[in-house]
């Protein structure tokens, strides 16, 4: 049996298109592999930083809490001042309003064209429909997104993946050389987005103060110098005089 394969400027073309994919493939493969080993590298530094330094933080806030509540038992001598309420208010002036409960923070009612659109979103991108399993795990990320929309009440999120769902190469169906060129040119745009997206991302990251602290104490590490280290010795230090001083405060003799 003799097999004909195509040729030509078209089938060239198409060539090229398809290695331009695979190499633009391999791109997104190792930005998506830097994006996670930076967050991973993020993530442990925050853990450590909290354990070493962040817990001190936190005993000495309660320690400085303590001591201007003692002054200010030391002043008043536990004696209500005339005039003024005992939750320390002035006379005459309302009481401060409840906090507010989580009712205003609790996700909105569902409208019907919330469950329209989820419907139709569920119904497009379902991960039953994939025709491979790279296709199912495309699919089933999308409908994570659409969830999470859902739950919140957010139509215009879930018309956006919508409306990118139209534009996705997973939506053009077929085998001819036209299917997959228009498949191939949606999947270019479609990584350029994603490229995009990752690089939003890290210049997000790399403004945060956690990401610049970072930074600072590995700069500190290269040249010798255990910045961390520094930070609990004074903390410890500042721990001590402010327990000493709540102890003088108290004592009675």
């Amino acid at each position: 049996m003799t097999t004909l394969v195509p040729s030509g400027p078209a089938a060239d073309d198409l060539g090229a298109l398809r290695a331009r994919v695979a190499e633009r493939e391999a791109a997104l493969a190792e930005r998506a592999a830097e994006a996670g080993r930076l967050d991973a590298d993020l993530t442990l530094f925050a853990a450590k930083y909290r354990h070493e330094v962040g817990t001190l933080h936190e005993q000495l806030d309660r320690l400085h809490l303590d001591i201007a509540e003692a002054e200010l038992r030391i002043l008043s001598d536990t004696a209500p001042v005339r005039g003024v309420p005992d939750d320390g208010r002035p006379a005459g002036r309302p009481a401060p309003p409840p906090p507010p409960s989580d009712a205003a923070s609790a996700p909105r009612f569902t409208s019907d064209a919330v469950r329209k659109l989820f419907r139709d979103v569920a119904r497009a991108i379902h991960p039953d429909l994939a025709a491979d399993e790279d296709a199912r795990t495309r699919r089933h990320a999308i409908m994570a997104a659409a969830n999470r929309a859902y739950a919140l009440g957010d139509a215009d999120q879930l018309r956006q993946i919508l409306e990118r769902w139209e534009q996705s190469p997973d939506r053009v169906t077929g085998l001819d050389d036209a299917a997959i060129r228009l498949r191939c040119e949606r999947r270019l745009i479609q990584i350029d987005g994603l490229m995009e997206m990752y690089a939003k991302e890290q210049a997000e990251i790399e403004a945060s103060p956690l990401f610049k602290l970072k930074v600072e104490i590995d700069q500190a590490a290269a040249r010798g110098r255990d910045l961390m280290g520094d930070m609990v010795t004074r903390l410890e230090r500042d721990i001590m005089a402010a327990t000493n001083r709540l102890e003088a405060m108290r004592f009675t003799p």
